[in-house]
């Protein structure tokens, strides 16, 4: 029988320095990729790994459940194996290989292998857990894509196809036992082994269905290999009865039943960590998203762990998994056929998930150059996916901008849009726009939303919260008002929060942090559910939920007294130092008590629901507490250099005259500013595709530009995915425009 071994320690050696023993799972980024300035280490580092001596008469395999990007493994000086793609399980024949210490060298940065530009840290290392595997040599094969070796094919009618590969099959038999969650024997079989060994007959009757989170219910399906009465091998694979389908009108369909998808994406790192996180993190996380109330995960943007599409299965979320062939193609048979290799691991490796219903072929692709490759590369994707998998469906993460019956729209399945109107650019009503002319301009193609969201940092709070304030206010009235719009529109298949957690990106500064994403409903420390958090726990759980927002906006002055309550209550009562001064009916969970009266000094504000409640305490004061406020922001700080006049630079906003600060709305209603501001766009804009001279035919609501953002702000936006402009070049665009005066 086989056995597994973990590898808990290796030495690891950064170029230039020595060699220490590390712990594994390890990441060499998990602290310079989270503090600002895209400056993070990026290239290849050693690890050596040391063996115990081989078993006698046994194959043997090393197995790594990611290494980003690329992963070279050596036998001294032999090469063993490569393997390109930061995100699957890999695994190395060691079979007849006399050598007691690998060395596996591992780059975080690679030409040809996705991701290669995204607004995430790509954190390298071996960051997930490595084994080793000892097997005879008759075995079920480890050898096919990482994967499990068992595939198991259900239908809810009970009818299951399981096809196991075997190597030295000869002599051999394979049994197949099919558990029930109770722990009975449902289904028996036996076939003489085969390299590929099909049972296509086996039918559990009246199968207890996987309902999602109604009623996650799991089967097993135990695999044994004999010979001579002995069994030489085993696997076990968890598999769930489920049938389900999309609907252009009605949504999602689960076992014949409607069944509306709400949830989340997530990023799998956290602070301090990266991604080298522990099952308890992954456990933490699933746990904060049952308590949201979600039934369904976006895993972005890349394939995730086997423990986290695990703890899926058991919590019954319906998944969208999928590649990091995200933002811009890299052109090139060695880039396309890398996408291709990613799906088939995707795809083989979690094939037996029943929470896995949608397969991700991209994300927001048409944000670089659109070439004619990029289409055949995505229906080369879609068709792989479809070939491997015909039981799922095939959908694709639109960038927003991508317009109705774009060829794009019809690749998969069914498809989402990440839109980001109220943040990004635009209304929060937009969405309700744009949705209703996309579901118009497109009837019969089922549509959803992959992320929606809006940055917030717990620190910033506001009275009078407005786009762009970077306030925990914001955020959750941002939140409050989608949710609103999204559940009046049964059409949509999934809508997709963006993010669940705030995340790694190193490149940003926002909001007065740097490296991070703070879109996230709790904070990256996993520490602090934000108060939009608890908008949704009152819109999708069905107990009692009551929230009184603004706990950390706890000093309230004259003006700044309006209490928000997030509850699914039909109506709530507030109580200020234990008197009841209002109660309130909600509109879509908000409940909003205005100019609540506060003493001077600490108040007890208490929301009341029947036997619900929650308490927070408010200090009146006499004038704001300017410490809640964001600092203005700037992307060019101190002095510069420029070289070629011997300039000493540095950037000046004088009263009166224009600057990088300023909005597009403010600097479009100037001619001089505006003609600055569109030459300045044109220089950072990523490359137009040669041959690429689509119109801009999208309806007037998705045209509109985002007027609240800075120009600075659309300099480093644009400028990550585009070209970006050298201080220098900023300092003296801003130059320019010092010199424009205001109207």
């Amino acid at each position: 029988m086989r056995t597994i071994t973990p590898i808990a320690a290796a030495r690891f050696q950064k170029p230039g320095q020595p060699f220490e023993v590390v712990a594994l799972p390890h990441t060499w980024n998990a602290l310079d990729g989270q503090d600002g300035g895209n400056d993070y280490f990026r290239g290849e580092c050693t690890y050596e790994i040391d063996l115990p001596a081989a078993a006698p008469g046994l194959c043997r395999f090393i197995e790594f459940e990611a290494a980003n990007h690329i992963a070279r493994v050596f036998a001294g000086e032999t090469p063993l194996f490569e393997h390109r793609g930061g995100f699957s399980t890999f695994r190395v024949d060691l079979t007849g290989i006399s050598c007691e210490t690998l060395t596996v060298k591992v780059d975080n940065v690679a030409p040809d292998v996705y991701p290669q530009r995204a607004d995430f840290t790509f954190f390298g290392g071996l960051y997930r857990p490595v084994r080793l595997i000892e097997v005879p040599a008759a075995h079920i094969d480890l050898t096919r894509s990482g994967s499990a070796g068992v595939f198991v094919t259900p239908d809810a009618s009970g009818r299951t196809k399981v096809e196991v590969y075997v190597t030295e099959p000869v002599g051999c038999a394979v049994c197949v036992e099919l558990i029930a969650p109770d722990g009975s024997v449902a289904a028996r079989g036996s076939l003489p082994a085969e390299e590929k060994t099909v049972f296509d007959g086996i039918r559990v009757e009246s199968p207890v269905l996987w309902n999602g989170v109604k009623g996650p219910n799991l089967y097993t399906a135990r695999v044994t290999l004999v010979k001579d009465g002995e069994a030489l091998d085993e696997v076990c694979v968890r598999y769930g009865y489920r049938g389900f389908s999309v609907d252009p009108e009605q949504g999602f369909i689960l076992n014949g039943k409607s069944c509306p998808l709400h949830g989340v994406c997530r990023h799998q790192d956290r602070e301090n960590f990266g991604w080298a996180i522990s099952d308890e993190h992954h456990r933490e996380d699933m746990a904060l998203i049952q308590e949201i109330g979600a039934n369904t995960i976006r895993l972005a943007h890349y394939q995730h762990s086997q423990t986290f599409y695990d703890l899926c299965d058991e919590a019954g979320m319906v998944v969208w998994a999928e590649i990091p062939f995200i933002s811009v193609q890299t052109l090139g048979e060695a880039a396309r056929e890398n996408t291709m290799s990613q799906m088939r691991e995707l795809i083989l490796q979690n094939y037996n998930h029943p929470s896995i219903c949608f397969w991700g072929i991209g994300n927001e692709l048409t944000m670089g150059p659109v070439t004619g490759a990029l289409e055949e590369n995505l229906r080369a994707l879609d068709q792989l996916a479809r070939a491997l998998d015909p039981t799922r469906l095939t959908t694709i993460a639109h960038l927003g901008m991508v317009k109705p019956g774009d060829v794009y729209t019809g690749i998969t399945d069914v498809q989402s849009f990440n839109y980001y109107f109220g943040w990004y650019s635009g209304d929060i009503s937009d969405n309700a726009t744009v949705l209703d002319e996309m579901h118009a301009a497109m009837p019969g193609r089922p549509i959803g939303v992959s992320e929606y969201g809006a940055d917030a940092l717990i620190t910033w709070h506001s009275a009078k919260p407005k786009n762009h304030d970077y306030t925990e206010e914001y955020q959750a009235k941002y939140h409050a008002a989608v949710q609103k719009i999204f559940a009046a529109r049964p059409y949509l298949w999934a809508t997709h929060a963006w993010n669940m957690f705030d995340f790694a990106a190193d490149a940003r500064d926002e909001g007065g942090c740097q490296g991070r994403n703070n879109k996230g409903l709790v904070t990256y420390d996993r520490k602090v559910k934000k108060d939009a958090f608890y908008l949704y726990k009152a819109a999708w759980r069905s107990e009692p939920v009551v929230h009184v927002c603004g706990r950390r906006f706890a000093d309230r002055a004259p003006g700044e007294r309006d209490v928000i309550v997030f509850s699914n209550c039909p109506e709530v009562t507030l109580l200020v130092n234990g008197q009841p001064v209002a109660t309130e009916k909600g509109d879509g969970y908000v409940f909003t008590f205005h100019d609540v009266p506060l003493k001077d000094g600490a108040n007890s504000v208490c929301a009341v629901c029947g036997e619900a409640q929650d308490e927070i305490t408010l200090n009146g004061v006499d004038r704001s507490n300017v410490a809640y406020l964001m600092p203005p922001e700037s992307i060019v700080a101190g002095n510069w250099f420029d070289e070629e006049t011997g300039e000493q630079l540095s950037m000046q906003y004088p009263e009166g005259y224009f600057s990088i600060r300023d909005t597009v709305e403010d600097l479009s209603a100037s001619p001089e500013a505006a003609a600055v501001m569109a030459e300045v766009l044109e220089m950072i804009r990523p490359p137009k595709a040669p041959g690429d001279t689509r119109p801009d035919n999208r309806p007037p609501s998705m045209r509109k530009a985002p007027g609240f953002m800075p120009l600075q702000m659309m300099i480093k936006r644009m400028g990550m995915m585009g070209k970006p402009l050298s201080p220098v070049q900023i300092i003296r665009i801003n130059q320019r425009l010092n010199k424009i005066k205001k109207p």
